[in-house]
């Protein structure tokens, strides 16, 4: 309950008060690309049950069709603009909306699309999906460059699977096992420190 109403405080303050970013960074997008501003896809969620994420779109219109779900080295399909917001992380803001939804929490599992959930063992899958996924984890901040050492990969949806992968799962793990609001915070503010070293 505590972590629930911290999640709708923080998202309700957070979308007032970068609002005027959020304008700023639609224009861009609008102005840098043809395309919607918001990029959505479809995420697996707590429970297993799908919703759908909001990130400021930063690849080229149909992106997906083109390629992997997955984004690799100096991915051709990333716009101007989308290489900027990738890099300080501006993509992801929108996601405060899920957050206010109750659909994420700003801190846990990074949700992911379904083809990879069902490469999660059984017993992985049920502790990890116990509880809402979250703008940022462990995971997040250790992976920051994910998509640089993907793209020295032969295969990168194979290193993706076998290798990436279960390093996020163990992270997964270990947070739905011993999270406190302490950790949450202790989480956020070293994701907001990793992003000023960007």
């Amino acid at each position: 309950m505590v972590k629930r109403l911290f999640d709708l405080s923080a998202s309700s303050l957070g979308l007032l008060v970068l609002s005027p970013l959020f304008f700023v960074l639609a224009v861009w997008i609008r102005l840098d690309s043809h395309g919607p501003i918001f990029f959505r896809q479809e995420r697996v969620g707590r429970g297993g049950r799908l919703f759908r994420i909001h990130k400021f779109r930063t690849m080229v219109l149909d992106a997906e069709k083109e390629g992997l779900q997955i984004t690799v080295g100096t991915d051709v399909r990333v716009t101007h603009v989308g290489l900027w917001m990738r890099k300080y992380k501006l993509d992801e803001l929108p996601q405060l909306w899920d957050v206010w939804l109750g659909n994420m929490s700003l801190v846990g599992p990074r949700p992911e699309v379904p083809r990879y959930v069902a490469c999660y063992p059984a017993d992985v899958r049920e502790i990890v999906l116990s509880v809402r996924p979250g703008i940022t984890d462990r995971a997040s901040i250790e992976f920051k460059s994910e998509n640089e050492i993907l793209g020295r990969a032969t295969d990168p949806d194979i290193a993706y699977v076998q290798e990436v992968l279960p390093i996020k799962l163990s992270y997964y793990q270990d947070y739905v096992v011993n999270k406190t609001f302490w950790s949450d915070m202790c989480i956020i503010f070293s994701t907001l420190r990793a992003l000023t070293k960007s």
